[in-house]
């Protein structure tokens, strides 16, 4: 059996990394989905990791990249057969998720292994809903949860062995796909505010979709509210200002 690292890059699976390697447990290899959606600063963080550990990171693609899959594919079977892309994911269709990392990553595993493989996931032990999902699965471990390591703890690790991520998450909770629907409107604020040029993809991806980015707001009307929300906020800063 080879002991595979699944490393999305975040906190939890870049703590698991690092103590694996502290702790001596045989790597046969690390791998990473590629979703062509990350974070500019998650491609430095990964080139950071694998300079600090010494040892290659294998890099996976999906033969096209996320706008392709959304707007351009042709669905090969199913009532929707012939449609062209998938559109926003959403709650009940994360097929991003099973495009970018779990189809690509079996077929990988496959072809080198065939499937003889230990997968190693970083999930923490305060995680008690997706390590329950996962639970059935065979040949697969969540070191963090057997060492009773939090999403708190294993952010605090990181950070005392000189892994930032640029301050994402001192902006966020979560730091995968920046396009997700899914984010809380906290995160999509703060995309709106501090990374312009991935929010003009996203309105330029909503204008694009054959239903809303989210089923309570497009992009468009989520810019409105924030920029609403901060014409308050100047409005009752300015009208403390003169009270005072």
């Amino acid at each position: 059996m080879k002991n595979i690292v699944s490393f999305s890059g975040e906190k939890d699976s870049t703590a698991m990394l690092l103590l694996m390697i502290e702790k001596n447990i045989q790597i046969d290899e690390i791998i990473f989905c590629d979703t062509t959606v990350e974070f500019p600063e998650m491609y430095e963080h990964i080139k950071r990791v694998q300079a600090y550990i010494n040892r290659p990171i294998t890099i996976l693609k999906a033969e096209h990249s996320y706008e392709y899959m959304m707007f351009q594919y042709e669905k090969k079977k199913g009532k929707n057969k012939g449609q062209k892309g998938y559109d926003w994911a959403g709650p009940l269709s994360r097929w991003c998720t099973r495009v970018f990392k779990q189809d690509v990553l079996r077929r990988y595993l496959k072809q080198k292994y065939s499937n003889d493989v230990v997968q190693f996931i970083g999930i923490a032990v305060d995680e008690p809903e997706r390590l329950e999902k996962n639970k059935n699965f065979k040949n697969i471990r969540f070191p963090l949860a057997e060492w009773g390591i939090t999403e708190e703890m294993a952010l605090r690790y990181c950070y005392s062995k000189g892994f930032d991520w640029n301050g994402l998450y001192r902006k966020f909770d979560r730091i995968s796909c920046w396009c997700c629907p899914l984010q809380s409107l906290k995160s999509l604020r703060t995309l709106y505010d501090d990374f312009p040029r991935l929010w003009k993809i996203l309105k330029e991806w909503d204008r694009k979709a054959r239903r809303n980015f989210r089923a309570d707001y497009s992009v468009e009307e989520l810019e409105k509210k924030f920029k609403k929300e901060y014409k308050q906020k100047n409005y009752f800063k300015g009208e403390g200002n003169n009270g005072s």
